[in-house]
């Protein structure tokens, strides 16, 4: 690999904003997915007198609700930043003739 940038194209606002929509797109999908795998846990309780079994089945609900809501986040703040770095893209792009021209100020 070498370190040139001939092969990239350069970031813009608006594929910041398409990714950030998919993104969040995806989040609330699976935001959608955890709380109907909840409601489900919650409607089906364990009916077992072994206690083993219901510590490892306590452990397994656990980690499903824990890692679906953990891509929920990750996938929120993954277009939160998405759309706040297009914001400042469009920023600097709407403003850059301002500091591009050198001010003639008489001294």
């Amino acid at each position: 690999m070498t370190d040139s940038d001939s092969g990239k194209k350069p970031v813009t606002f608006i594929s910041c904003w398409i990714g950030a929509a998919i993104a969040g797109s995806i989040a609330i999908a699976v935001y959608l997915l955890t709380s109907s795998i909840a409601t489900v846990f919650a409607e089906h309780p364990i009916h077992s007198d072994n206690v083993t079994t219901i510590k490892i089945s306590i452990a397994v609900r656990t980690l499903v609700v824990g890692m679906s809501t953990l891509a929920t986040g990750i996938f929120g703040f993954s277009a939160l930043g998405l759309f706040a770095l297009g914001v400042q893209l469009l920023w600097k792009k709407v403003f850059a003739s301002d500091t591009a021209m050198p001010e003639n100020k008489p001294r």
